[in-house]
């Protein structure tokens, strides 16, 4: 459905000085960002706002979803010096904000849980004012490694479901919605003080009544937040668009969101997990 793609979703891709100089500190200290990796429709805005994802424990995957871009290939050692590179990058671009998330490495016994928690440390003890907040995979329901990123003090813990239920074996065949509630609920059972968030990616097959569904079950899983884009097919390879949502339909849905119950809910066709997390995050913080 390329070819039929709407006005609203074509971007002009520009890329200005501060963009360039984000990439040449990634490049410097070997750091990835999903931005890079997932082909981020906002990776040019994003880049110039000196705002960036990163991706850590490597560039490969361990899963097999259709909706992503991110390779699946044989995992890379793990970088040891990664946690105290974030935290140079971040000094650097004198981040107030840090997004980190990463590939699913069901190859590691504890799928990457302390590598995520050493990142977590590295970046509060460069700057005590930062914050942080990680998109996690699922950790196969391992707890014990769950814990291992809550007890390292993020603000916020965003794992998605990214569809409905019905579609995961088309779309995350080696995940489970159940399991991703679990998480997100879990979360909240160890540390209440710790906002959670998840997303949902419209456009690969879903009916309202189920997308409904999504909002009520993250809710009874006490996460705080969601994100609502729309799916863009990386390539012919990959899930195919179903749908189109017009900009006005993820309107009706944010407030829809609102309405289940989430303290912020960031929707639109370019919204991404991360999009304007901290603006999102800020807004909940001046709410209170």
């Amino acid at each position: 459905m390329d070819e039929l793609k709407p006005d609203w979703l074509k971007i002009k891709y520009h890329r200005e000085e501060t963009g360039d100089g984000i990439e040449k500190i990634l490049r410097k200290l070997s750091l990835h960002t999903v931005c890079e990796e997932a082909n981020c429709p906002n990776i040019g805005e994003c880049f110039n706002r000196k705002t960036a994802t990163f991706m850590i424990l490597g560039r490969h995957c361990t899963r097999n979803c259709t909706f992503c871009n991110v390779k699946k290939e044989i995992p890379q050692p793990l970088d040891l010096k990664e946690p105290v590179h974030i935290a140079e990058a971040v000094k650097k671009w004198q981040l107030k904000y840090v997004v980190i998330t990463s590939v699913t490495r069901d190859d590691l016994q504890d799928g990457g849980a302390g590598h995520f928690a050493e990142v977590i440390k590295a970046v509060k003890d460069a700057d005590t004012e930062v914050l942080v907040e990680v998109l996690i995979p699922d950790f196969q329901e391992d707890n014990d490694a769950l814990f291992k990123v809550v007890k390292a003090g993020p603000d916020v813990i965003n794992h998605n479901v990214e569809t409905v239920p019905r579609l995961y074996t088309e779309v995350r065949p080696m995940a489970s919605y159940e399991r991703s509630l679990k998480v997100l609920k879990n979360v909240k059972t160890m540390d209440d003080k710790i906002l959670t968030k998840s997303g949902i990616i419209l456009g690969l097959g879903e009916e309202h009544d189920e997308i409904i569904d999504v909002f009520n079950d993250l809710r009874k899983s006490n996460c705080d937040f969601i994100t609502i884009g729309q799916y863009l097919s990386p390539s012919r390879q990959h899930h195919p668009v179903m749908k189109y949502y017009h900009p006005d339909r993820f309107e009706e849905y944010k407030k829809l969101a609102i309405e289940a119950g989430f303290k912020g809910a960031m929707s639109g066709p370019l919204v991404r997990s991360s999009y304007h997390a901290d603006k999102m995050f800020k807004k909940s913080e001046t709410a209170k």
